[in-house]
């Protein structure tokens, strides 16, 4: 079997999705088509705005659809004829059907970006520094209909930097789960993979991080729970406090003889500006 022939259906939305799809690219790998979610308002001026992956289509002139529920999407595939041999799926964003999971030949596969089953969910890169884990991975699952519950077509483990932040982070697992899944493919249509069912005994799962987690109380959480929150939510929300009704986001810190030092903070309505200025000023009284 010519395993670049493949057809394949990809689902993702961010830019995850979108530089997943570049690596496969890379080798030789091109979806049929795309399956992204529908273009939404973003910024202040809430300009409509297509995402990532939908723009990657355009510039490589690979069909896409953007169903706007389930519903729609099951529409789309209810009269398939050319059934695919498998569905890619990389944070798509919305809950596939059983039927649809296992329409393809070979299934659904899904990248999940932690060493399952551990962080089963929405934010495992993030759940992993913010309990400080030494270390993360990613796993190649076969989809089931239980949220990330499907046997393991292959893992692979990598260590977390003391100071990594999850944007950070996150880049290298994309990489590597790119990689990943080019060298199992080969194997895992022939046959030659033999999937292992997860441990349901040791799952855990994480929850869809949403701004006010970055609310933090710097005077009653520690010292390396801070620390860990502003690796974690380096990216969005960011950390941040509030200061006579002011918004303060912490922009720069570190963890040092195990203190959580504050260097650079942005300040509601104002520039960024380092915190020893930041607390003589009158915003700090």
């Amino acid at each position: 079997m010519d395993t670049k022939k493949l057809n394949f259906i990809f689902f993702g939305t961010p830019d995850v999705a979108s530089e997943t799809l570049e690596i496969l690219k890379e080798s030789g790998y091109l979806p049929s088509l795309i399956v992204t979610s529908p273009d939404k308002p973003q910024g202040r001026k809430m300009i409509i705005t297509p995402p990532p992956t939908k723009i990657w289509a355009i510039e490589n002139k690979i069909p896409y659809i953007q169903p706007e529920n389930t519903k729609e999407l099951a529409e789309n595939f209810s009269g398939e004829k050319n059934i695919p041999d498998f569905f890619l799926v990389v944070a798509y964003g919305k809950i596939l059907s059983e039927k649809i999971i296992n329409m393809p030949r070979f299934g659904s596969i899904n990248i999940h970006y932690s060493l399952l089953p551990k962080y089963r969910g929405a934010s495992p890169v993030e759940s992993a520094i913010l309990n400080g884990d030494t270390e993360t991975g990613v796993t190649i699952q076969k989809m089931s209909f239980e949220l990330d519950s499907g046997p393991i077509i292959a893992q692979e483990k990598v260590a977390i930097g003391n100071n990594e932040k999850a944007p950070d982070l996150r880049k290298r697992l994309i990489k590597i789960g790119g990689e990943l899944l080019v060298k199992t493919l080969p194997e895992f249509v022939t046959g030659k993979i033999k999937l292992t069912p997860q441990d349901e005994s040791i799952a855990s799962y994480c929850k869809k991080i949403k701004k006010e987690d970055g609310l933090i109380d710097l005077g009653a959480e520690l010292p390396n729970v801070l620390y860990n929150k502003f690796r974690a939510y380096a990216g969005w929300p960011r950390i941040f406090f509030f200061r006579n009704s002011k918004r303060i986001i912490i922009t720069d810190a570190e963890f040092k003889n195990g203190e959580f030092v504050i260097k650079r903070v942005l300040p509601e309505g104002k520039k960024e500006i380092k915190y020893e200025e930041f607390t003589k000023t009158s915003i700090s009284k």
